[in-house]
């Protein structure tokens, strides 16, 4: 099997850390080239990070996509930058993956989605949290019935910025700070446990506020979210705190949670009626990418496909307009 060869847009902190060294580990794909508004940039990360192609680096979309041997992208720019990138990709015939959220705008992410299967590309969102071993297992706890009717879903996840200096906290490349940080996460993860059993959301409530640096955008959002069957979920997202990373499942028959599982590491614990679900932790990043791999070769549709992003963004679109 050739690896699928993949082009990294964005050289920022996640690509850096964790996407870049995910791709090393996999089997289904290898970083190919890179592209930065810097090309020394461009050239450091290619470097540090082993890029295979002959000219991995560089400054120019275009460029990039003219390499007949690249097969996909991995776009990991700021979000109001996604759309350009992502049509550019699939008028080149290039597959993609798309950081999360997918677009800052609706009508965006339709022109994206609408563009990949114009082009019959795949589009896949990285909703690296849904390729958490230990989230893996307790969602097909959730399906088996051991909870019961799931009725109602949590999630909370917070982190402490020390100011507003994080460029989704403005408006030039941002639209949302902690909703497109941590909480487009915490709905995806709601969406997957509740959708299947509970129908999509039908209506929803939201709170915003910036009380600390006074930024442009959230820094704290509160969500509320009620499904067709009458279940409920609630997402807490915040950049002012540091406080317990934590999912709580509320059925009919039962209680699960999950604690210090939010996050790029793969590990914390998880407990079903008090008791530990027990699992072998894995990296979520190189399992998003082997996903993604798979999918593409297949022609199938990766765990989060664009039209499932797409519904994502509707619903931080209601949240916070």
């Amino acid at each position: 099997m050739t690896p699928l060869r993949i082009a990294l847009l964005g050289t920022g902190g996640i690509a850096n850390e964790f996407l870049a060294p995910a791709l090393a580990q996999c089997e289904g794909a290898r970083l190919w080239s890179v592209l930065s508004r810097s090309r020394s940039n461009a050239e450091a990360f290619a470097e540090r990070h082993g890029a295979l192609a002959p000219s991995p680096a560089h400054d120019s979309l275009d460029a990039l996509l003219a390499d007949p041997d690249l097969d996909a992208v991995l776009v990991a720019s700021p979000d109001r930058v996604h759309k350009e990138q992502v049509i550019a990709a699939a008028r080149a015939g290039k597959h993609v993956l798309c950081e999360k959220p997918l677009a800052t705008r609706v009508e965006d992410g339709v022109a994206m989605v609408r563009a990949c299967e114009e082009r019959g590309v795949t589009l896949g969102a990285a909703y690296h949290l849904r390729h958490h071993a230990g989230h893996k297992a307790l969602v097909e706890r959730v399906r088996s019935g051991a909870l019961g009717r799931v009725r109602h879903t949590r999630v909370q996840w917070t982190f402490s910025a020390p100011d507003a200096s994080n460029w989704r906290a403005h408006d030039d490349v941002g639209r949302w700070w902690a909703l497109a940080s941590v909480g487009t996460h915490a709905i995806d993860l709601v969406r997957w446990i509740m959708v299947p059993h509970a129908g999509e959301v039908v209506e929803l409530k939201a709170i915003g506020s910036s009380p600390k640096f006074g930024a442009a955008h959230d820094e704290s959002a509160l969500v509320a979210m009620r499904f067709e069957d009458g279940s409920t979920a609630e997402v807490f997202a915040s950049v002012l705190f540091r406080a317990a990373r934590r999912i709580e499942l509320f059925g009919d028959d039962g209680y699960a949670q999950a604690e210090g599982t939010l996050g790029p590491w793969g590990k914390g614990e998880i407990t079903v009626d008090d008791k530990p679900l027990e699992y072998t932790p894995t990296n979520p990043y190189v399992g998003e990418l082997e996903d993604f791999a798979r999918a593409v070769r297949a022609k199938t549709s990766p765990a989060v496909d664009g039209h499932e992003a797409l519904r994502n963004l509707e619903l931080l679109e209601r949240a916070l307009p």
